[in-house]
């Protein structure tokens, strides 16, 4: 099918504010170990810390399901990400805890809706194109966090000062994410995404990719939060060295999410979702048994090349479940996202601080597997999103259409 020029320009403009997301989180959670030396937050005060942006981002993925009934998505990510960007320095910037605490807070309120926005702008773009382009999206942001932990290796690399190693990311991101901003594509207005009620047992179809996302998280969260600690305390690794895990992750879910949409219309979201959520499983257990760092990062590499299919896959799955109100099943399924997050971090810091940080990630490891009993959700076999579509009305499942109808 035939893409227009605005279409192609929101891709892009959408594509650069999944990267810059990426930068921004990147910088965060691979300088954890800095914020806590910086603020003196202990190692039992810690988890409460990274559980507090996502409760809060978690009530602003709702607070953005209500909000776009009122404006475009594109306006919500319009503000959201500069806040984002800001509310970093702020983290770099304090000096006392309760200075940490209110820029963390900020932080989590703004990636909520910046994150239910943007999925909601991919899964309507990805109607508009009629093929699968949310994988691309999701390695934008791989890139960004590529980029974004490579930062934070040469800040601990020359011991830079937090607000010093996250100025240079900010003055260059922030006003190219303003600029692209500019070329968001919102669904066309008449369009059934997101326009209409929520169906009756909705949510019942909804909760068995609430449970993907969350535990997809829970692995995420884990990598995110606590690679450079374990690599650190329980490897035996440099600070430096602590910082790569999460850059090798981010690496290879930028390769997998690269080729992600090609798999999906070859083999179908079911069969890439399966073969991930193996590989995930395997890399956990890799990182659990490592005799040493290097161990690790294969354990870390694994991870990525399993996990980083299954968000956007499932973020795909709900629009494709709920065509005419997609915006609505995003926004819900976002808060899954944070759950995961505030699941995972506390979970494997609790188990790690009673028993061992090694047998913490034998949890996460069974708990990814959980895909493997939700693919249904997925779609048939068959889908595979602009190859050899078939429409099943008044079934559980509404794939792509050529004509980009339906997501």
């Amino acid at each position: 099918m035939t893409v227009d020029v605005r279409l192609r320009r929101g891709r892009r403009a959408l594509g650069f504010s999944f990267f810059a997301q990426g930068v921004a989180f990147a910088l965060l959670v691979t300088r954890i170990p800095a914020i806590q030396d910086r603020y003196g937050i202990s190692d039992g005060l810690l988890p409460a810390f990274l559980a507090a942006v996502p409760v809060l981002a978690g009530v602003s993925s709702v607070a953005t399901e209500h909000l776009v009934k009122r404006i475009a998505p594109s306006a919500v990510l319009r503000w959201a990400q500069p806040v984002v960007l800001l509310s970093l320095l702020g983290v770099g910037a304090g000096s006392a805890m309760w200075q940490v605490a209110v820029a963390l807070g900020v932080f989590g309120l703004a990636v909520g809706a910046l994150d239910a926005s943007m999925n909601m702008l991919g899964v309507s773009l990805q109607r508009a194109y009629g093929r699968s382009i949310m994988l691309g999206f999701h390695a934008s942001y791989s890139l960004g966090g590529i980029l974004g932990a490579s930062a934070a290796w040469a800040g601990a690399h020359w011991h830079l000062e937090l607000f010093t190693g996250y100025l240079p990311a900010v003055i260059v991101v922030l006003p190219l994410a303003l600029s692209a901003s500019r070329y968001y594509v919102d669904a066309a207005a008449g369009s059934k995404d997101g326009t209409q009620g929520w169906p009756a047992g909705g949510g019942k179809l909804l909760l068995p990719l609430c449970l993907v996302m969350a535990c997809a998280y829970i692995g995420d969260s884990t990598v995110a939060n606590w690679s450079a600690k374990y690599l650190q305390d329980v490897l035996g690794s440099s600070e430096q060295l602590a910082t790569v895990p999460y850059n090798v992750y981010m690496v290879t879910t930028l390769i997998g999410r690269a080729v992600g949409d090609l798999g999906v219309r070859r083999f179908g979201a079911v069969a890439v979702v399966r073969g991930g959520t193996v590989v995930a499983a395997g890399g956990f257990a890799v990182v659990a048994a490592a005799p040493g760092a290097w161990w690790g990062m294969l354990g870390f590499t694994l991870l990525g090349i399993g996990l980083c299919v299954i968000v956007p896959q499932t973020f795909a799955a709900a629009g494709r479940l709920f065509p005419g109100a997609s915006d609505t099943a995003v926004a819900r399924l976002n808060i899954f996202n944070y759950v995961g997050f505030l699941i995972g971090s506390p979970l494997v810091g609790g188990v790690g601080d009673v028993w061992s940080y090694r047998g913490a990630m034998l949890i996460p490891m069974v708990l990814v597997l959980v895909p493997l009993f939700s693919t249904r959700s997925f779609g048939s076999g068959a889908a595979r999103y602009g190859v050899g579509h078939e429409r099943r009305a008044g079934d559980r499942v509404v794939d792509v259409g050529r004509g980009g109808n339906e997501v």
